[in-house]
């Protein structure tokens, strides 16, 4: 260790004072033209930039890590770290280094991080960019969501499991969550991304509830649905307080802090979305739900159509309303391409609106948020024709925003530059003190010029000339010989040997001008559009509903194109509790096949009498997970709006629905595929209701062959045998003996896929037929996959044996004659066994780690073995 106490520069002193303050960011400290960063920060920068790490001197005998890049490649290189999922806190010069005495003031302006950007380098046009707080509060957890990008502000508050689901749905980039509760956020939310602490004491419904009142201005929070003691007036006023901390707090357009209408959208869990691949692909070479739908014309559109697509709807009049627009769309196609090729001329309306409230807008920006604005009476014309009662709605609630189409196109100049620093943003005749500040900066020579030309004829003077050096300024040069013509009021400042040099009170002023034009015309440009945004923000609300309209039009008349282009057809929704689906299909996999391959379109039909369960039985890759999931599908499209692919459908409107097709292990939480499959299994049998749509694929596969047809078979019972629920249920199973077996149950029927056997081969027909079947063509399907003949000939030795020795044991009469039992009478059963399935009902699954159900199995094969 030295002898001596290092001592840092004054400039190290400055940035150690400013990274304080946001420890836990990376500090970008403008230097001059640069950016730089220090010690563990410019380790960090240079990895994720690839820029070169150097050294800098910090006081006697000491030196720090440095690296840095220039100030005008900052839109390069932040969205670069935030991407990374880094905190960036920008600390920028706040006076002019030349007329600073001693060291530059320096502040931090901002705090970007991946909740909080707003740069569209950083953002994805497409999807919405949440941040999201959560407290968990009295066995609930509350969550609020906010888009800095657009102002969507909401909240909501429920069980573990809901709000887990919701936020794997919302795919916030940022979670805020309370230190004191970290171990229960890391057990339930550790795998989110971007996690950031807040210390504990911010999470008090005092500070919330005051914070809130403070942003929206209002003395009751109840008008937001909110009373004062609610947690989620805690997390909605830990997002404020976040921002406020971030410097964007004041500045946010947020309008108003919604409670979600959670209970008004169809129930998916995180196991059904990612089964269905709604939005993201299971493997690399898949392709996700919206890849199909999404065509929109706009961004704002495929922001909306995402979240259609997570929250698609459950109540039959809005269903219909966006049916009726997109069969209107669907047979008007003339007017369906007029529309289509306004969308194309549509910016981003949503994200601009809160660029404006925040000053973060660039003038070339503005003015194709004034061209958008403009297409609006084009649109609304368009609209207006229509004998369809919701487009007419939609014509009469777009907003022309002429207040705001003229003040920006009297204002700023026909193409505005990018930056505000480019000059030339504000149009001519807005200001009479910009106009002539431009003047001078343009056409300064020729003002010398003329002054020159005026002065010789005045004086008589012919060789007088002016010029300019730093030292003086501007002169006038008269040669000694024309000394007598000089007039009294010119103020000699230099004499030359040959000549001597003047200045005029005239030329004084103009000197100043044309020195500070260019300093004036950029502070005048600033004032100037400072001064329209604010113009322009007093009709934001306006602006804001026009973008809500378009984006829904947007997505609305997508459906109608898709719709032609697709061949899909207008689902009727019904009041009977059926759904019946003819000649469906996938719509992801059709659209997909090779070239010339048609795809295989099945018959469905699901209702409370007679097929409330349909046994799907067939052999690998014949198509039952296709079916399953083409049957979700089409119902989700049905209840975002969509028509669907099908010839027909008929079907009532779900309010759940609930999959289990396909597992993967999770080997890094200790979870098996058999315990992840169990898990959602769990899920489905604790949550679903009569309007419930159930598919469920090879369930207790993960197991031994008579534990997983054992486990089957009861949860089969437990759908069939509830009182007035009828879920409607596909169930799709390798176990033909449970086609033999439902038939002592009522409301359940067996279909198969069909497949055709000829020469030993197997050829897959993807219809689906009456009755089970009863092989599983495992070791035809292992011959297509060219494992070695060798290997196929032992096994079919093999199964020859283990099936006769299965008939031997008559296992099907066997389990047929066990009696469907009434699952609410307990009358016959043990006291062991009552005691087991009293303690089983009040386990919580979900929170059970792998060891514990081990532990837990355990002890109840010691009660039952006593």
């Amino acid at each position: 260790m030295s002898k001596y106490k290092l001592q840092a520069t004054p400039l190290m002193r400055q940035y150690e004072a400013m990274k304080k303050k946001h420890g836990d960011a990376i500090l970008l400290f403008r230097v001059g033209d640069f950016y730089e960063t220090f010690s563990k920060d410019a380790l960090e920068v240079s990895k994720i930039l690839n820029i070169v790490l150097t050294k800098r001197a910090n006081g006697s005998a000491a030196s720090v890590e440095l690296a840095g890049f220039p100030y005008h490649a900052l839109d390069n290189y932040l969205p670069k770290l935030v991407k990374a999922g880094k905190r960036v806190a920008i600390c920028e010069q706040l006076e002019d280094p030349k007329q600073a005495k001693g060291l530059v003031k320096r502040g931090i302006t901002e705090v970007v991080t991946p909740g909080t950007a707003m740069d569209e380098n950083i953002l994805d046009q497409k999807k919405n960019n949440y941040l999201c707080a959560v407290f968990f509060h009295k066995g609930e957890v509350a969550v609020s969501f906010l888009e800095v990008s657009t102002g969507d502000f909401f909240s909501h508050k429920g069980s573990i499991d809901e709000m887990q689901k919701l936020i794997s749905n919302w795919q916030p980039s940022e979670l805020l969550y309370s230190k004191a509760q970290k171990k229960m956020f890391l057990d339930h939310f550790g795998s989110c991304p971007s996690p950031f602490a807040i210390d504990d004491w911010f999470f008090k419904t005092e500070y919330a509830s005051e914070i809130m009142k403070h942003k929206f201005k209002v003395n009751s929070l109840k008008g937001f649905g909110l009373s004062d003691d609610s947690p989620c007036v805690i997390t909605s006023g830990i997002i404020l307080h976040y921002l406020k901390s971030h410097v964007l707090h004041e500045n946010v357009p947020i309008q108003k802090c919604y409670q979600m209408e959670h209970r008004s959208y169809v129930w998916m869990d995180t196991f059904t979305m990612d089964s269905l691949e709604l939005l993201a692909p299971q493997r690399l070479e898949g392709v996700p739900l919206i890849s199909i739908l999404d065509h929109c014309k706009t961004a704002m559109g495929s922001r909306l159509l995402r979240r259609w697509l997570m929250m698609p709807l459950k109540t039959a009049d809005k269903i219909q309303k966006r049916l009726e627009v997109v069969d209107y769309f669907y047979s008007n196609e003339n007017i369906l391409e007029q529309v289509q090729k306004m969308m194309q001329g549509f910016c981003d309306l949503e994200r601009i609106c809160a660029k404006i409230t925040c000053r973060k807008i660039y003038p070339r920006q503005l003015k194709q948020f004034q061209e958008s604005l403009k297409r609006i009476a084009e649109l609304q014309s368009v609209l207006r024709t229509s004998d369809c009662t919701p487009v007419k709605a939609i014509a009469q609630q777009l907003d022309r925003c002429e207040d705001v189409v003229n003040a920006i196109e009297q204002q700023l100049t026909e193409e505005p530059p990018m930056q505000l620093q480019q000059g030339n943003v504000i149009a001519e005749g807005v200001s009479k003190e910009l106009d002539e500040c431009r003047k001078i900066a343009s056409s300064g020579k020729q003002f010398l010029a003329d002054l020159q030309q005026r002065e010789i004829e005045n004086t008589g003077i012919s060789s007088l000339k002016v010029a300019f050096n730093k030292v003086f300024g501007y002169y006038l040069e008269v040669r000694n010989i024309y000394k007598s013509k000089v007039p009294e009021e010119w103020v000699r400042r230099q004499t030359l040997v040959n000549a001597e040099r003047y200045i005029t009170q005239e030329l004084k002023e103009y000197e100043e001008k044309i020195m500070n034009a260019e300093e004036r015309i950029l502070q005048l440009e600033q004032q100037l559009f400072d001064e329209l945004l604010t113009e322009v923000q007093v009709h934001i609300a306006k602006t804001r509903k026009n973008a809500w309209l378009v984006a829904s039009l947007d997505c609305l008349t997508n459906f109608a194109s898709n719709a032609l282009k697709n061949h899909y057809t207008k689902p009727e929704l019904i009041e009977e509790d059926t759904l019946e689906i003819v000649q469906g299909r996938h719509p992801v996999i059709e659209q997909n096949l090779p070239i010339g391959t048609p795809y295989i379109p099945n018959d469905l039909v699901l209702d409370s009498k007679s097929q409330q369960i349909i046994l799907i039985t067939g052999p690998n890759m014949s198509g039952k997970s296709a079916v399953l999931r083409q049957t979700a599908l089409i119902v989700l499209m049905m209840q975002m709006g969509s028509f669907v692919p099908a010839e027909k459908v008929r079907s009532q409107v779900f309010n759940k629905i609930f999959t289990r097709v396909g597992a993967s292990d999770n080997i890094s939480k200790g979870e098996s595929t058999f315990m992840i499959e169990m898990t959602e299994t769990a899920a489905i049998l604790n949550h679903f209701c009569s309007d419930s749509l159930i598919l469920m694929d090879e369930i207790g596969r993960g197991t031994s062959t008579f534990d997983g047809l054992s486990i089957a078979w009861a949860v089969i019972q437990h759908i069939n045998n509830q009182k007035n629920i009828f879920p409607k249920t596909l169930f799709a199973t390798h176990y033909h003996e449970l086609v033999d077996w439902s038939e002592s149950l009522a409301r359940v029927q067996a279909l198969c896929v069909a497949v055709k056997e000829a020469q030993g081969k197997v050829i897959f027909l993807r219809k689906l037929e009456k009755g089970g079947i009863q092989r599983s063509f495992g070791i035809q399907v292992a011959k297509m996959a060219g494992i070695p003949k060798s290997v196929t000939q032992y096994a079919e030795k093999t199964l020859q044996t283990l099936e006769a020795k299965t008939q031997d044991n008559d296992l099907a009469g066997k389990v047929q004659a066990i009696p469907v039992e009434d699952p609410e009478n307990t009358e016959a059963l043990s006291p062991e066994m009552q005691t087991v399935m009293s303690s089983i009902k009040k386990l919580d699954l979900n929170g059970l780690s792998p060891i514990e159900a081990l532990l837990k199995l355990n002890e109840y094969k010691y009660l039952l073995e006593k």
